[in-house]
C-alpha cells in the first residue's frame, strides 16, 4: 500500500553506481530533491551518498540486487513503506559479451531478471503511490541493442528489447493515472568528456520529468555515434 502523500521533491534512483546513475542522482539533487539511492553494494553507494550529503542533500541508501527477485522486491517494499516518490529511475543492466547459442538457461534468466524483470518489479512496487496521487514519473535506461540487435551482447539485446516493450505497456497503463513512463535509450559507450558524457545524458531524465502532461515523450534516443 502507498505510504502516504506523494513527495514532489523525492527521487529514487535504482542503480545509483558511478557513471550515469550518479549523474542522474546529482541532476535531481540540484533541483532540491531528496534521494533514495539503491545499488548492490555499499562500496557503490557510500561514496556517492557522502558526496551528496556534503552538499546538503538528504540521502537514504538501500542495498538491493535485481538479480535476486525476492530480496529486491522486499527492499523496494521497505522504500514504498517509507516514501511515495515523485520520480523513480531504473538504471540497471547486465552488460556482458555473450552468445545466445551458448548461454545457459540459468544465465539468461539471471540477465533478464536484471535487465527487465527488475524494472517491472520496481514499477509494481513504487508506482501505486503515484497512481493514488495522480502524479509521478517512472523512467528507465534503455540501450542500443533494444533498437538494433547485437549478437555479441545477446542477453542485453533480449533484456533491452523486452524493457522497451515494457515501457510501452507501462506508459499505456499509467498515463491515464497521470503517471509519466518513459525511457532514455543510450546508443554507445557512456564515458566522461564524450557525446555520451553521463552528465549530458542525465539532463534527459530531468527533461522527461519536467515535460507537461499532454506532451509526454515515451522514449528519448541518445546516440553517441
Amino acid at each position: 500500500m502507498p505510504s502516504g502523500p506523494l513527495d514532489p521533491r523525492h527521487a529514487v534512483v535504482v542503480g545509483a553506481g558511478p557513471g550515469l546513475g550518479a549523474a542522474v542522482a546529482r541532476r535531481f539533487a540540484r533541483e532540491g530533491f531528496a534521494l533514495t539511492l539503491v545499488a548492490r553494494t555499499p562500496q557503490t553507494l557510500d561514496p556517492l551518498a557522502a558526496e551528496l550529503r556534503a552538499g546538503g542533500v538528504a540521502v537514504t541508501t538501500v542495498i538491493a540486487d535485481a538479480a535476486d527477485p525476492v530480496g529486491f522486491r522486499a527492499a523496494l517494499l521497505e522504500v514504498a513503506d517509507r516514501v511515495t516518490p515523485a520520480v523513480v529511475v531504473y538504471n540497471v543492466g547486465l552488460v556482458a559479451a555473450d552468445d545466445l547459442l551458448e548461454a545457459s538457461a540459468e544465465y539468461l534468466l539471471d540477465a533478464l531478471a536484471v535487465d527487465v524483470v527488475g524494472a517491472v518489479t520496481t514499477a509494481q512496487v513504487l508506482t501505486p503511490g503515484m497512481r493514488a496521487a495522480g502524479a509521478g514519473t517512472f523512467l528507465v535506461t534503455g540501450g542500443g541493442p533494444g533498437l538494433v540487435p547485437d549478437p555479441a551482447h545477446a542477453s542485453l539485446t533480449l533484456g533491452k528489447s523486452a524493457l522497451r516493450a515494457a515501457v510501452t505497456v507501462l506508459h499505456e497503463q499509467l498515463a491515464p493515472a497521470h503517471v509519466h513512463v518513459g525511457s532514455v535509450t543510450v546508443v554507445g559507450v557512456i564515458a566522461p568528456g564524450t557525446s555520451l558524457d553521463p552528465d549530458r545524458i542525465a539532463e534527459h531524465y530531468w527533461r522527461l520529468h519536467s515535460e507537461p502532461e499532454g506532451a509526454w515523450t515515451v522514449d528519448v534516443v541518445v546516440d553517441g555515434s
